[in-house]
């Protein structure tokens, strides 16, 4: 019962980065590699607030959000001077960035060595020490960020993403201002994504920087272009299918000392075949070129 409660734990935490990052890619058309960044800012952001200063979890969330948000705004200055493949360089480049920052600043964030005994959320008097409780934790940011998200999307600021998604010249001759409306998309693309790496870090108590390297960033792409970008149902999908294809693979028969490898490969065949039936993801909508 556990393994299924942390899976359903992961799958809401990954929900979240998931349709943030569709902001972004799936509406603005703008293929980014730096999320885990945002994800690793918000995860580190919360936990140096209640350690060393004892901040409340809302308000330790609320700061990671600000800060994360800073940081995405400060990413698209210099990524929003290129377009195309050049921005998915710049965006590369600031991934690889934070994570040396994360890595090799050890007076802030103990480097390799990680940070432990993260104090877990406490809500209401109450600390969510149990698997079924955060459970619950995630499901209620998912109920409150998601609907927000989704009326993001319809709004007008989602519609000028489109537009400029489209054609940006075209968009632009409108009067739809380009880097402005990039610049925001970015900034609360990473604001949600740092939600998710608070939701992290109170969950599993321990950190490092492994776990918001460029791999995770390219996982977090693969999951969106899977699922469907630029739709409301192809995010959860491509979370769906991507975290429990691997865990369904482990139930093949296999002998131990070639399982693991032969999983991977079973897991890279099935998302090439996937790929190929629908290039355009599971929910379909927009491809990015």
């Amino acid at each position: 019962m556990s393994y299924v409660l942390h899976l359903a734990v992961m799958i809401g935490i990954y929900s979240i980065m998931a349709y943030s990052l569709n902001l972004v890619v799936g509406y603005g058309g703008l293929l980014s590699l730096c999320h885990a960044a945002y994800y690793g800012i918000g995860a580190y952001s919360y936990a140096l607030l209640v350690m060393h200063f004892q901040m409340p979890f809302v308000f330790a969330l609320i700061c990671a959000v600000l800060l994360a948000g800073l940081a995405g705004a400060a990413i698209a200055f210099p990524a929003l001077r290129f377009r195309g493949d050049m921005f998915v360089f710049v965006t590369l480049g600031c991934q690889v960035i934070v994570f040396t920052l994360l890595y090799n600043w050890v007076d802030l964030t103990r480097g390799y060595y990680g940070i432990s005994g993260i104090p877990r959320p406490s809500l209401f008097g109450t600390t969510i020490t149990t698997p079924f409780g955060y459970v619950v934790l995630v499901t209620f940011a998912n109920g409150i960020l998601l609907p927000m998200l989704f009326a993001l999307y319809r709004s007008p600021f989602g519609l000028s993403l489109k537009a400029l998604r489209e054609n940006e010249r075209a968009a632009a001759a409108l009067g739809i201002p380009a880097n402005l409306r990039y610049t925001q998309a970015m900034a609360l693309s990473a604001g949600f994504a740092a939600v998710s790496g608070a939701l992290y870090a109170g969950y599993v108590t321990y950190i490092d920087p492994t776990s918001f390297t460029l791999q995770e960033s390219i996982f977090l792409l693969a999951i969106l272009l899977l699922g469907g970008s630029g739709n409301i149902i192809g995010p959860l999908i491509g979370v769906v299918v991507m975290l429990l294809l691997p865990e369904a693979l482990r139930f093949i028969g296999l002998p131990d000392t070639i399982a693991p490898n032969v999983r991977e490969i079973l897991y890279g065949i099935l998302l090439i075949v996937l790929m190929f039936i629908r290039p355009q993801g599971i929910a379909g909508d927009y491809q990015v070129r």
